[in-house]
């Protein structure tokens, strides 16, 4: 694919997915990251070192969306039972009831996306 005509391609995929957080902040109040974040913990207590290899966030960026979640009281933080060193990630259940409400949107995936989708 020819240097410019991809640049093109990812400058229509980025705009798709800006289209797309916006309706999922729209809906749900949650931005893209934050809603990744929220699936990535799930019904478990896991590190933030595993969120964001789940996620494929930085470490420090993760950090970021998690204080945020946890402003917001959709996180907490836990010491971990076996290893008091370390920190692990939970939802709580206004967390869980928006991981739900996540779960059951219906998302609108832009067409550009959609080849993506249906892999899924």
């Amino acid at each position: 694919m020819e240097k410019v005509k991809c640049i093109c391609v990812m400058r229509d995929i980025v705009s798709a997915m800006s289209e797309l957080e916006n309706r999922i902040i729209d809906q749900l109040g949650l931005t893209l990251n934050e809603a990744m974040t929220l699936c990535a913990i799930g019904e478990h207590s896991v590190a933030a070192s595993v969120v964001a290899e789940r996620t494929g966030m930085r470490a420090s960026h993760c950090s970021k969306i998690i204080s945020a979640l946890e402003r917001r009281k959709l996180v907490c933080r836990n010491i971990d039972k076996h290893d008091k060193r370390q920190i692990n990630m939970t939802l709580t259940h206004a967390g869980m009831e928006r991981l739900h409400a996540l779960k059951e949107y219906k998302i609108v995936v832009p067409e550009i996306l959609a080849p993506v989708f249906d892999n899924y």
